[in-house]
């Protein structure tokens, strides 16, 4: 496939993914609004921190390595060893929910269960809910080598859709049902997102389009496991790759989630703050800028792993460097935009969303910190997903230690800032991390690119005339919010509305006006 239709249809997955992920945080947003009226904010607590971190933990460490190591170089390879390699993500998500699951019930601590009933029926569906999932692993990497856009589209759609109808049933009918609630709809989630895979795939194997595509799978049964005939049973070199990015999931999942760790390993939030905690970031979402997972596939086809960039091809380097540099910019300009805005309209949006629950106390500062964490997390997101995209086995193996003291540092720092700030500690440690992961990132894209005569990390540097426009749709809107936010009624606060809608169409024509580059990127791609 030529590096150009690689660029489109990996364009086409990131747009769709991003797209889906605003709908699920606009879905989750509601939900979120909806469940605060009827369940108390221990039980939120409970399931989007504690029981979340169970299930995100075990799919993450049964799952990530192999995705990183599946997904890199060209989509054609012997897929029986591959997908041979990918079943064991289900032994070990096994493994993982048997062990994390008596930590979780055995050695942490229990909830009241007059306040959040049924913990120990929610440890063990979550954790079930994390093995089911990973049954679809060969099947999810198989579409995503493929670039099979609409399919992501349609599973992930129908499986958030159906896990709120069945949420916002149950909390209406049997609100004391508690964990019940979310454990039943969190199982109904994964199962719809695995059959929606594995009933496409039986459907279209077999099929004229799949000879036509000429699909290096031609029967079901080729997706189960199966030996190869005077062959090993996996791609040795898949396999070694897979055990270097492993060790490296350990601490990647400790700087993605170390907030939550904290909160939950370390008791410094109770149950109560920890729903609040993250009811509020909830506003801004932990993935807003959902391109890494779509453009670490073009990176790692487009570019050998491993190979100098002298060695690679020079027209896919232009290119790789070329859509690098955009991201950059687009990830770079939807963070300085949120950051920006966020900062005047945290407690007005806090206010609406929640009532005074959340736009009391620190609330506030909790979502400025996170939109400006958010700013960090895009920008690494990109440069990340290259580097690792690029990295051969010894590179990665030797980032492994790196990564090692600084979950350390981030985990040391997590526990003291929390002690002293709350819950905006977390966000100020996780902007640290980001830092120090971003540092890393861009070191490795400059040294890269340093002997041919592409900058990709020019991306980095808006124009003079956006970067002044940040700055006074700053002042002016936070000095808005002093103005007209939030106790001086419904007119002043439709005047503090106008004012950053004034500031923001002011950005976005003079973004229009000086990212041509960027914009005609978007518009092509």
């Amino acid at each position: 496939m030529a590096a150009q239709d690689v660029l489109g249809q990996t364009a086409r997955l990131a747009s769709s993914s991003a797209l889906l992920q605003v709908l699920f945080r606009v879905v989750t947003f509601g939900l979120n609004a909806f469940t605060l009226r009827y369940l108390s904010r221990e039980l939120i607590g409970v399931v989007n921190v504690r029981l979340t971190l169970l299930y995100s933990t075990v799919v993450f460490l049964a799952r990530e390595a192999f995705r990183r190591a599946c997904l890199s170089g060209s989509a054609k390879r012997n897929w029986t060893k591959t997908i041979n390699l990918l079943w064991l993500t289900v032994p070990l998500g096994v493994f993982w929910s048997l062990v994390l699951g008596l930590v979780w019930l055995h050695l942490l601590e229990v909830p009241d269960p007059s306040v959040v009933p049924h913990y120990q029926a929610g440890v063990v569906a979550f954790g079930l809910s994390a093995i089911i999932e990973l049954l679809g692993e060969p099947f999810w990497v198989l579409a995503q080598a493929h670039l099979f856009v609409r399919l992501k589209v349609i599973a992930e759609s129908l499986s958030v859709v159906s896990k709120c109808i069945l949420t916002v049933t149950l909390v209406i009918i049997y609100p004391h049902w508690g964990l019940y609630i979310f454990s039943l709809a969190q199982l109904l989630y994964v199962s719809v997102l695995v059959m929606c895979y594995v009933i496409y795939f039986v459907m279209f194997l077999g099929s004229p389009e799949a000879t036509k595509k000429s699909f290096p799978v031609a029967r079901v049964k080729a997706l189960l496991p199966s030996c190869v005939e005077d062959e090993t049973f996996v791609n040795w070199k898949e396999a070694r790759l897979t055990w270097s990015f492993f060790k490296q999931s350990f601490l990647k999942q400790i700087l993605t989630e170390g907030e939550r760790y904290v909160m939950t390993f370390l008791n410094v939030l109770n149950f109560g703050d920890q729903g609040k905690c993250d009811g509020i970031t909830e506003w801004l979402g932990i993935k807003i800028c959902q391109t890494e997972e779509s453009f670490y596939v073009f990176f790692a086809k487009v570019l050998e792993r491993g190979k100098t960039v002298k060695d690679q091809k020079q027209d896919d380097v232009a290119m790789a460097a070329n859509v690098l540099e955009l991201l950059l910019k687009l990830v770079l300009l939807i963070g300085l935009t949120i950051t920006v805005f966020g900062y005047a309209y945290s407690q007005l949006a806090l206010d609406i969303y929640g009532g005074s629950m959340l736009s009391s106390g620190t609330g506030p500062d909790l979502l400025r910190c996170y939109s400006l964490y958010v700013l960090f997390l895009a920008v690494n997101g990109v440069s990340e997903c290259f580097t690792f995209a690029l990295m051969c086995k010894e590179e990665v193996d030797r980032y492994n230690f790196v990564m090692l003291a600084l979950s350390f540092i981030f985990l040391c720092i997590s526990y003291f800032l929390t002690h002293w700030y709350g819950s905006v500690g977390f966000i100020l440690a996780n902007c640290f991390n980001m830092g120090i992961r971003i540092a890393h990132s861009t070191h490795y894209i400059y040294h890269y690119f340093r002997e041919s005569t592409h900058r990709p990390l020019t991306g980095l540097l808006p124009s003079p005339a956006l970067l002044l426009l940040y700055i006074l749709s700053a002042v002016v809107t936070a000095f808005s919010e002093v103005l007209f936010c939030c106790d001086k009624g419904w007119m002043a606060r439709l005047i503090h509305i106008s004012t950053g809608a004034l500031c923001l169409a002011a950005t976005l024509v003079t973004m229009f006006c000086t990212e041509t580059k960027l914009i005609h990127f978007v518009r092509s791609q």
